[in-house]
């Protein structure tokens, strides 16, 4: 491949990728998908920086993310659908529950001061944080509770999120997020080599999530439920507090 390629060249390369892949020349296939693959990183990496932009605080980026996908989310996740989509290269959250002790910092010492607080998904057995998830102060309590089934039905729900968002927008940059989620729902890797059909990766999650939404909203109803008679309003969003040790209390 000429390291001169033009922008354009990735949109050839696509087109020739497809036509080999019709002709039923895979060895062509191959090599065209290497050298699409190569195109997309050096047209990324000379892609200049926005100019004249302030830049955006983390909190507001997460948030941006997870209201784009609508479920909670690990900050891997995070950081590919903000690379895909929205203002610039990954974002790296290395500490999730850093930014959520922040936010609860935040919220006790002035409750309800902010619009969101970036909090935690909540495990829907102890009510206490889900390791490394993110979610929304915004979203309804059931949305925030992690069942046995919701890991499934979350991942299945940002796939639809992110393949319609990729349908509307336009699938250049999201495909390597969409393979991503393609290679683990079965029927979603439609497209030619290299590619995957936002449409249907959409229409396969979508057909997988009828099959376990209903029995996992009935487990996050009944989590929110008792999340709702048994914390207070920062442990609705950041979870119990762990109860205090009284192995050194005195013996009864």
């Amino acid at each position: 491949m000429s390291p001169d390629l033009p922008p354009a060249g990735v949109e050839a390369l696509r087109t020739a990728v497809r036509r080999a892949v019709a002709a039923g020349d895979r060895t062509d296939a191959r090599r065209l998908r290497a050298e699409l693959r190569a195109a997309e990183r050096a047209r990324d990496a000379a892609a200049p920086p926005p100019e004249h932009v302030p830049r955006v605080p983390l909190r507001e980026r997460v948030h941006r993310v997870l209201a784009l996908i609508g479920v909670p989310a690990a900050p891997k996740l995070v950081g590919a659908v903000h690379h895909a989509f929205l203002d610039g290269p990954g974002l790296s959250v290395p500490r999730p529950a850093d930014l959520r002790r922040a936010e609860e910092r935040a919220f006790r010492s002035a409750p309800d001061a902010r619009p969101y607080y970036v909090c935690a998904a909540l495990t829907a057995d102890a009510l206490t944080p889900a390791r490394g998830l993110l979610a929304l102060s915004t979203w309804p309590p059931e949305t925030r509770m992690i069942g046995p089934r919701s890991a499934r039905t979350d991942f299945l729900t940002a796939a639809v999120r992110v393949a319609e968002h990729a349908a509307r927008l336009g699938p250049d940059r999201a495909e390597r997020l969409l393979r991503r989620f393609a290679a683990n729902i079965p029927g979603a890797a439609a497209g030619g080599v290299g590619t995957v059909d936002a449409a249907a990766l959409a229409e396969a999650a979508r057909a997988e999530l009828a099959v376990h939404a209903a029995a996992d909203a009935r487990d996050r109803a009944r989590a929110a439920r008792r999340a709702a008679a048994r914390l207070d309003a920062a442990g609705l969003l950041f979870g119990a507090r762990p109860a205090p040790d009284r192995t050194h209390g005195v013996a009864r």
